[in-house]
């Protein structure tokens, strides 16, 4: 599962900003989740995963949602000045791209760089 998501946590950080702004979401079958050691172990295998990229990062994990099991790490460093305009462009796309998937939003939702649905 590690080497899987070192890469995705990766691709999640906005071009151009050294590695600052990631975030990553990892939706599971609830089945599936248990099999994997339940929210508490992805979410630490999350973290182990975050290390190597330096990030601070903080986990929220639910099991049973109306998706199934939603697993999430997010990169909590402060952004250096240099980086901070970019990383907020890309955190207000994020942001549009929830609304209008709830909104039911006529139009294209933009596209939300490196998430991926894992198969169940």
């Amino acid at each position: 599962m590690a080497e899987v998501l070192v890469p995705l946590l990766r691709r999640s950080c906005p071009a151009g900003t050294g590695g600052f702004g990631g975030s990553y979401q990892v939706n599971l079958d609830d089945e599936v989740a248990g099999g994997l050691g339940g929210v508490e172990l992805i979410r630490a295998a999350m973290r182990r995963v975050a290390r190597p990229l330096a990030w601070n990062v903080e986990t929220i994990g639910w099991i049973g949602t109306r998706f199934g099991t939603m697993v999430a790490v997010r990169d909590t460093r402060e952004v250096p000045a240099a980086h901070r305009n970019v990383v907020g462009a890309a955190m207000r796309e994020r942001l549009s791209a929830a609304v209008a998937g709830v909104s039911g939003e006529s139009g294209e939702a933009p596209v939300q760089r490196g998430s991926v649905a894992l198969p169940r």
